[in-house]
């Protein structure tokens, strides 16, 4: 018998967010070398600003900063943290065994917050303008398909029984304006993102104000200058020792509202493959199935909502989080945020990419649509058929009653017997009717109203503006993982 390692990675649990799902941009943005290469560059910020405003640290002490911010020793670091229980007091000790010269100056001033939640807002940056590029090219794609349906009648839902006709274009624009909307709210939080910068142990900024001897605008000055080389122009107004939580419960507020309408769209898909109108793109050697070899299974479109679902279950977390922080701050928020931004971040990432993924491939099977509708449209025509029959004369209340009791007994024989829809060959026979000119063929594009001139107007006016404002964005992967 094999004796397991048990000290392997392959022997401990794997997250299946980075293993499976996540694009690399995103795992590696929420990776352990770019956090703690994050907190070197804000130990760098926070010496160099010290320096500018008359603190006694030399350019060689800077350098070593400088030269070792990218250069971690993480096992240097590890080892600290066994003996101190203190993840930034473990970090600064391991930058300073690289930096001996300024080993006395790192951390001058600051409390452990001034790190970790100046690197997490630089990360729940970068990380929501990855999230808006994704959701950016996911409304492209889809707008481009629904030009190129614009203009094909289907049947609709309402209560998901059949309603008036839609067009594939235009219920595609339901969707993709959902994700404007989400859209909106991210560039809304990004806009609002602020630094936490140099606020001190409890927001007082007491230690900085030791630190430069009472003059208060150096503090000032000090604290915009770091979020200025952070990449922020402002601060948040007032904190206690951490920034407001508050933050990050709206910052999940955003995420889930991705989610939920991924959920929503994928669902719809799903709804639409099983009615053999719409097909996510299929692989040629995909397998739907173990032991069905012909199934078509919408693996993408159910992944989807499995992730999404999981983002919105996360929504409470921050909430309660925001909801319980004691007086100036509490320590069990901690662990609580490590577990629930980055992972709500790794799966509404994972989530888009294949979203982007389904809208760049739809199959649409039109003769399927096509036949789908026609078995209803003859009970659409009776409202036309109805303001005819008004217009002639005939008492609206007395004719709706007869296409009631005419449509029941359609549903029937439609139904229960299998025989074809023969509704309006009812209404020609019924002498209340009989004023009314029927038309030799129903039009199904004679029931979807403004629907393709809609698809055209929302991509002008609201689809448009994105393309246009995403244009320079940077080229991301879309390689949809196992």
């Amino acid at each position: 018998m094999t004796e397991n390692n048990s000290n392997s990675a392959e022997s401990k649990y794997q997250n299946p967010l980075i293993q499976r799902y996540a694009s690399n941009e995103m795992a590696t943005l929420w990776g352990t070398t770019r956090r703690f290469q994050t907190w070197r560059q804000l130990w760098v910020a926070l010496a160099e600003t010290e320096q500018e405003l008359g603190i006694e640290i030399t350019d060689q002490q800077l350098e070593q900063l400088r030269a070792f911010q990218n250069n971690l020793n993480l096992d240097v670091a590890k080892e600290y943290e066994r003996i101190r229980r203190h993840d930034v007091m473990a970090h600064v000790e391991a930058y300073g065994d690289q930096c001996p010269e300024a080993k006395k100056i790192i951390h001058l001033g600051a409390t452990s917050c001034f790190i970790t939640d100046n690197a997490d807002v630089i990360l729940i940056r970068d990380a929501l303008q990855l999230v808006a590029q994704r959701l950016a090219a996911t409304i492209d794609a889809m707008a481009t398909f629904a030009q190129q349906y614009r203009d094909l009648p289907c049947l609709g839902f309402t209560h998901l029984q059949p309603a008036q006709p839609t067009t594939v274009g235009k219920r595609c624009c339901l969707w993709a304006y959902d994700l404007i909307l989400d859209l909106q709210e991210v560039e809304h939080r990004l806009a609002t993102l602020s630094a936490r910068s140099a606020k001190g142990t409890t927001g007082t900024q007491a230690s900085f104000l030791q630190l430069f001897a009472g003059d208060h605008d150096k503090v000032r000055q000090l604290e915009r200058r770091i979020a200025e080389k952070m990449g922020f122009d402002k601060t948040y107004a007032v904190t206690g020792q951490t920034y407001p939580r508050k933050v990050d419960a709206m910052l999940l507020d955003a995420l889930s509202g991705v989610g939920q309408s991924l959920h929503k769209i994928a669902t719809d898909v799903r709804l639409l493959a099983n009615r053999k109108e719409i097909e996510e793109p299929i692989e040629k050697n995909q397998i739907g199935s173990s032991a069905m070899p012909y199934k078509r299974n919408p693996m993408r479109s159910e992944r989807i909502c499995a992730l999404t679902r999981f983002v919105i279950s996360l929504q409470s977390s921050p909430a309660m989080t925001a909801a319980t922080q004691w007086m100036e701050r509490t320590l069990d928020d901690s662990a609580n945020r490590r577990l629930v931004i980055p992972q709500a971040f790794l799966a509404i990432d994972a989530s888009l990419v294949l979203m982007q993924n389904i809208a760049s491939g739809f199959v649409v099977y039109p003769k399927t649509v096509e036949h789908n509708l026609a078995k209803e449209l003859p009970y659409m025509e009776t409202e036309n058929i109805m303001m005819r029959a008004v217009e002639a004369g005939g008492d609206r209340q007395d004719l709706h009653e007869r296409i009631r009791v005419h449509s029941r007994e359609v549903a029937q024989r439609v139904n229960a017997e299998g025989k074809p829809n023969d509704m309006i060959e009812r209404l020609k026979n019924d002498s209340a009717f009989s004023a009314v000119e029927f038309e030799t063929e129903i039009n199904p594009l004679d029931f979807v109203g403004r629907a393709p001139e809609q698809v055209d107007d929302f991509i002008e006016d609201q689809v448009k503006p994105i393309r246009q404002r995403y244009s320079n964005s940077e080229s991301l992967s879309v390689e949809v993982h196992v």
